[in-house]
């Protein structure tokens, strides 16, 4: 898709003042042309779904203007992803599915006692290093398949179904369907993507307390939030300060063989909104980059409150305790895009270094999060 970039930032609404909309549609069987009752239609890594109707209608509420992926799911049928951007009421009309072709995969049988070991390795990488990555569960393990290229040092892994996790840190359970994980222990980039459906746990009114405060502690600071602040032109009143970073390569030889580059920090003047974000001539559509890296940080959350145990030593840093988390932004290409959730639209574009490449599914938000919100969901 071609896009034309604007120089002039155009100033959105702030997030919590978007307008609601409805998505409709009806699934269809591709090969005999009937309705498909009890599909799960959703949008992935939010919060709406539906099933539908015996003849085949499904309605979505209340969705939040920005760029979706809908997913339509059934045992038996190919699952279906449709884009759709959401700045009005959409009608989608019919949306063929068609009978899955059931095929025999090759299965790889391995000791049992690498398989445990490369679960452990696969939970740490997926939920994250955070605080709440030992409140997340994956329940149905057996549905992963894990493979280690010892030559080129990288580990994969796949879900030959959804997975079904729960986060009671953060009070969501989550199928989430892994497409694409790949960690390159050479380069030291981790890369996964799936589809993934949010549904509301219930719990005491103590428990959705908490799960409220939690959940603005992960928002809070995160790409997300940034992201939704720089369309609002509102980064210094929410805590951040963006800086520019000149890296180049170090042609002295890596211990770890991940590769090393020399950095600069260039501290002031602090960059404008207008130095890295740019419009699109697609409405709700943002674009993300610059000449060179971003060095991105939150001040209003401070790196030590991230240890949970008090009685750990802090790293020898004299400026250890004044130091905001920090995240930088290294572009693989022109731009990023991304919507107005704040959500990056072709994720491979860019990649996280620091406070936004730790957190893992453990901190996972659905793309349609409001902080504060929590409610009912009708989810797949």
């Amino acid at each position: 898709m071609m896009r034309r970039i604007w120089i002039i930032l155009f100033l959105a609404l702030p997030f919590t003042g978007f307008a609601q909309y409805s998505i409709s549609g009806r699934v269809i069987n591709k090969n005999d042309q009937k309705p498909v009752a009890d599909a799960s239609v959703f949008l992935n890594n939010a919060s709406a779904g539906t099933k539908t109707a015996d003849n085949g209608t499904f309605t979505l509420t209340n969705v939040r203007p920005g760029q979706y992926d809908l997913v339509v799911s059934i045992i038996g049928y190919e699952t279906v992803h449709q884009p759709i951007m959401v700045n009005k009421d959409l009608r989608l009309g019919d949306i063929l599915i068609s009978p899955k072709t059931i095929a025999l995969n090759e299965v790889k049988i391995m000791p049992p006692g690498d398989r445990d070991k490369y679960y452990q390795k696969f939970l740490r990488l997926f939920f994250g290093y955070g605080e709440f990555a030992a409140d997340c569960k994956i329940l149905n393990p057996d549905l992963l398949d894990f493979d280690y290229d010892r030559p080129a040092k990288v580990f994969t892994a796949s879900s030959s179904d959804y997975l079904e996790i729960e986060n009671k840190a953060l009070g969501y359970r989550i199928k989430y369907f892994l497409n694409n994980f790949k960690n390159d222990e050479k380069s030291g980039v981790l890369y996964f993507e799936g589809t993934a459906a949010f549904s509301e746990m219930q719990g005491k009114p103590s428990a959705v307390r908490r799960w409220v405060k939690n959940r603005l502690k992960v928002y809070q600071g995160s790409s997300m939030h940034f992201l939704r602040s720089a369309i609002a032109n509102d980064i210094e009143t929410e805590g951040f300060r963006v800086l520019k970073l000149i890296r180049t390569p170090d042609t002295a030889k890596s211990v770890t063989g991940i590769p090393r580059y020399k950095e600069t920090l260039v501290s002031k003047p602090y960059l404008n909104v207008s130095d890295f974000i740019r419009t699109t001539d697609i409405p709700g559509e943002y674009a993300l980059g610059y000449p060179d890296c971003l060095y991105i940080m939150y001040a209003k959350k401070w790196a030590h409150q991230a240890i949970k145990n008090p009685a750990a030593p802090l790293p020898d840093k004299p400026a250890f305790l004044d130091d905001p988390v920090c995240t930088t932004l290294i572009f693989n290409g022109a731009y990023s895009y991304f919507d107005a959730n704040g959500i990056i639209i072709n994720p491979q574009s860019i990649l996280f270094e620091g406070a936004w490449g730790i957190g893992g599914v453990a901190e996972l938000l659905p793309v349609d999060y409001v902080p504060g919100e929590v409610g009912k969901v009708d989810g797949p």
